[in-house]
């Protein structure tokens, strides 16, 4: 990683600013349901504060206030909960930037201090260069540890960089070495494994990996459209026909490549998505008035054996509706697979993080990605605005 860190930088009797992704689950009674990105700032958070900073400030959004208030989004669970992790008083403010905030600021007896909802203000997700200035006014040294915001150019996570000497923190280095190193130079052979909904999502994925896999595997709502592609029978299963040619185009050049792609040779189906639906197994030709919602046994045991001897996986998106348990099957499967691999087994966040700890396997993966999208475009080889705008070492 060619980005300077935490540990470059002197932070002795100084003001740090942090952007980290606190953008949490909440209940209707606004708990907290899964507190894993709050958790996942930790160590960062204690390293600033253990090697003598004088204060440090923390920045995140919560959800999509789209540039309003909205009491409901007010990240007062968020300090709560931190509080309660750290054992440490955290000053939560009401704001984010102006003359009140600077004043509480200076006048805060707390080493923490946490910032209100950024997204308050529409000038942080249009990257407005006076609001990030404001940002950076609060402090001398910039550290962003929030890997999954750090594919959008926001004021907080692109902005504050060009005002401040700007360092990455443990979370977002770790990102950057495990998909980078995985990019760059991976075990081989290189297994990717492709699930979720649409191609759309994937196409620049699968574009760049088919230079570097030996094999992709494809389920998921996905798969359908490749499938189509092949001149099979989708019945009502997830189809993106305007993706169709482009999908014929990669199996060629997968082709071409050498590259190995895996589609479902038998599926779960069942005639609409609901709990108590009555399953039924199709081959590779799914019924008209069935809609496929997971892969099947055929299926698994041959993704099984293209994952046998696999030195790296990377895997980005479910088999199936893995939500619904009746569908969870084959995500489940797969996972419990690579989770006991001798392989560098790399999760790429969103719903495949999701997937893994609901099956309670998260501790079996080498690293599980904190950013959906973020990931996503990581593995599309984009740079990262959020990581583009940090000071070389």
């Amino acid at each position: 990683m060619d980005k300077k860190n935490i540990k470059n930088t002197n932070l002795k009797d100084k003001t740090i600013i942090m952007r980290v992704d606190f953008n949490v689950p909440l209940d209707e009674k606004l708990n907290i349901t899964d507190d894993t990105r709050i958790k996942a700032a930790l160590p960062t958070i204690k390293y600033i504060l253990d090697n003598g900073a004088k204060r440090l400030i923390l920045m995140s959004h919560l959800g999509r206030p789209d540039g309003k208030i909205k009491e409901e989004l007010r990240l007062n669970p968020v300090a709560k909960r931190l509080q309660e992790l750290l054992g440490e008083p955290v000053d939560k403010l009401d704001d984010c930037i102006g003359e009140t905030i600077k004043k509480q600021i200076q006048a805060s007896k707390k080493r923490l201090i946490l910032l209100e909802n950024l997204r308050f203000h529409a000038e942080e997700e249009e990257n407005d260069q006076n609001f990030a200035k404001e940002l950076a006014g609060l402090a001398q040294i910039y550290v962003n540890d929030a890997f999954g915001t750090a594919h959008r150019a926001h004021a907080s996570t692109e902005g504050v960089a060009h005002y401040l000497p700007a360092v990455a923190g443990f979370l977002l280095e770790k990102e950057i070495n495990y998909l980078g190193k995985t990019l760059e130079n991976p075990a081989k052979p290189f297994v990717v494994i492709l699930g979720g909904a649409k191609v759309s999502d994937k196409i620049g994925v699968i574009e760049n990996l088919l230079k570097k896999a030996n094999k992709i595997i494809i389920g998921g709502g996905m798969a359908y459209t490749f499938l189509k592609a092949q001149g099979k029978e989708i019945g009502k299963s997830k189809l993106e026909k305007d993706k169709i040619d482009i999908a014929r185009d990669i199996l060629k050049k997968a082709e071409q490549n050498k590259v190995q792609i895996l589609l479902p040779i038998d599926n779960v189906c069942v005639k609409e998505i609901k709990d108590n639906a009555e399953i039924t197994l199709a081959g590779e030709n799914v019924p008209p008035d069935l809609i496929a919602v997971d892969i099947g046994p055929k299926t698994v045991d041959n993704f099984r054996k293209a994952l046998a001897d696999a030195k790296t996986i990377v895997w980005n998106g479910p088999m199936g509706i893995f939500e619904m348990d009746k569908f969870a099957d084959g995500s489940k499967q797969i996972a419990e697979y690579i989770a006991n691999l001798k392989a560098t087994t790399i999760i790429g966040g969103g719903d495949t993080a999701a997937a893994v700890a609901k099956f309670g396997l998260e501790d079996k993966m080498t690293h599980i990605s904190t950013g959906g999208g973020a990931s996503l475009e990581f593995l599309e080889g984009k740079t990262l605005p959020g990581i583009a705008a940090l000071s070389d070492k």
